[in-house]
């Protein structure tokens, strides 16, 4: 993508003039410092506009300001212009990018969150906002309020423009607004003098960035990655997206949920569990990846197949990225957790979207069809596995077999990750911590192997630190590396 500079965008409008007339008000504005202009003529013909566009490109070059063609992908080729600017009835955003590539700059326009995000998801470099207050140069004008650019500009991470009937005058309906610039048309284009316009539009429409930015940089100062479990929750705290969090946490990633289920449960067993309806659980998945995008997804227990669905209806609308699936099938206390319509639903829909799924022997067996009884089986239902569900398998080597060294099926070969098997029989939560614990360094941009073996030197830790609770299998110390005088139970 082009270098741009977002803070003046002016868009043309020739109504009411002759060429010459429209293109000499073209380059006033250019002297006055506008920093983008999108040539925007909706009533051309294709080569009439090729024409224009090549001649308003001509004075763009002479000035260094990039020029976006409004919607016709077309003549921005024909002219090799910098960029278009696509609305939300004209072609998407995605196939825009694949049509002109990375090297060009492409804008959309936005009215409402889930529109920005998708926009961004496709590929958009920036974002028109608006309209912030009724326009003569559009019929067809939606108002959107303040607030509304505010929950747009903390969506995303690209820049968003305010536009829409803004003047010198009535820019301080902005302020405090993250915005990184404005678009205007008739301001500059139908002033008196379009220079002298620009200039004061230019300088207020910095005042206002500068001013947003001082304080947007003052908030957002500690930046982390993220990571967003979908999961059950435990009761006592060992297992699902309670033991998530604390692994999340604890390795340096900021921790999201996805509810999939509420369970009453402790170290002796699961007592009951309550489902969230599909629509709830699609309406979590969306407020996260709407506001903090996640940089890693775990999905953990997930009891049925209507569930499972929506997760991969969700993952694949937002292009989730380094997705860890831990196949939770039964708790360690022996319930049984999934329905068996999920399995199937869980490896055709789930599996293809993961950058690796964490089955341990038995759930490995069930997702295989085959006894698993040494190291060979263990490669042979990896491979079976991965190359059925198309995707890396981490196979976990505890249940007797194997001692706790675990196998890295992965892009057709094999890698394994040695581990001593620790004293411990407190080991409530170990898959949910493990694959937690992967997607959090993936989440930082570790490799799949790395990210592997960065988990399974946290796990050793938490396991040997020796904690003790409950009657049956209890938890980990996830909090085992933890240094703090608040940290030990002692301090009052």
């Amino acid at each position: 993508m082009k270098e741009f500079d977002p803070r003046l965008y002016f868009i043309t409008d020739s109504t009411g003039y002759d060429e010459e007339t429209f293109l000499r008000r073209v380059e006033q504005a250019l002297r006055g410092g506008v920093t983008l202009i999108q040539l925007r003529e909706k009533t051309r013909s294709a080569r009439e506009l090729t024409v224009l566009a090549g001649k308003v490109h001509a004075l763009t070059k002479r000035y260094g300001v990039p020029l976006i063609i409004d919607d016709r992908i077309d003549v921005a080729l024909a002219v090799d212009a910098e960029g278009v600017h696509v609305g939300q009835s004209d072609i998407p955003v995605d196939t825009a990018r694949r049509i002109l590539g990375e090297g060009k700059i492409i804008g959309a326009t936005a009215k409402t969150v889930p529109q920005a995000v998708e926009a961004y998801r496709q590929g958009a470099d920036y974002l028109g906002v608006g309209a912030v207050y009724p326009t003569k140069t559009k019929t067809d004008t939606y108002v959107i309020t303040p607030g509304t650019i505010r929950d747009i500009a903390a969506a995303v991470p690209i820049p968003v423009n305010a536009i829409g009937g803004l003047t010198s005058e009535n820019l301080d309906i902005l302020a405090g607004i993250p915005i990184a610039g404005i678009c205007v048309v008739s301001a500059i284009m139908k002033a008196e003098n379009p220079e002298k316009a620009a200039r004061e539009l230019r300088g207020k429409a910095e005042e206002l960035v500068r001013a947003t930015s001082v304080r947007v940089a003052a908030k957002r100062s500690v930046t982390m990655k993220t990571a967003l479990s979908i999961a059950g929750s435990d009761s006592s705290g060992g297992a699902g997206i309670q033991a998530d969090i604390k692994t999340m946490t604890m390795n340096g990633v900021y921790a999201m949920t996805a509810v999939t289920a509420l369970t009453a449960q402790n170290t002796t067993g699961v007592r009951a569990i309550e489902e969230v309806s599909p629509g709830f659980l699609s309406k979590q998945i969306d407020a996260v990846f709407e506001d903090i995008r996640p940089d890693a997804v775990k999905i953990g227990m997930v009891a049925s197949a209507e569930l499972i669905h929506v997760i991969a209806e969700r993952l694949r609308h937002y292009d989730a990225k380094h997705i860890v699936v831990d196949p939770v099938m039964v708790a360690t206390s022996g319930s049984s957790l999934l329905r068996n319509d999920a399995v199937d639903a869980m490896m055709k829909e789930l599996f293809p979207l993961a950058t690796v799924i964490t089955p341990n022997i038995p759930e490995a067996e069930v997702l295989s069809g085959m006894k698993i009884g040494g190291t060979d089986d263990m490669m042979k239902a990896a491979e079976l596995i991965g190359k059925n569900c198309g995707c890396a398998v981490l196979l976990k080597g505890g249940h007797s077999i194997n001692d706790a060294n675990d196998l890295l099926y992965a892009d057709g070969s094999f890698q394994w990750f040695y581990g001593k098997r620790i004293d411990n029989p407190n080991t409530h939560g170990t898959g949910c911590t493990l694959s937690s614990a992967i997607a959090s360094n993936l989440a930082k941009g570790f490799s799949l192997a790395d990210s592997v073996k960065r988990a399974k030197d946290y796990i050793s830790g938490a396991l040997s630190a020796g904690l003790n609770l409950g009657r049956g299998s209890g938890p980990m110390k996830h909090n085992f590396n933890l240094r703090s005088r608040f940290a030990d139970g002692t301090e009052n």
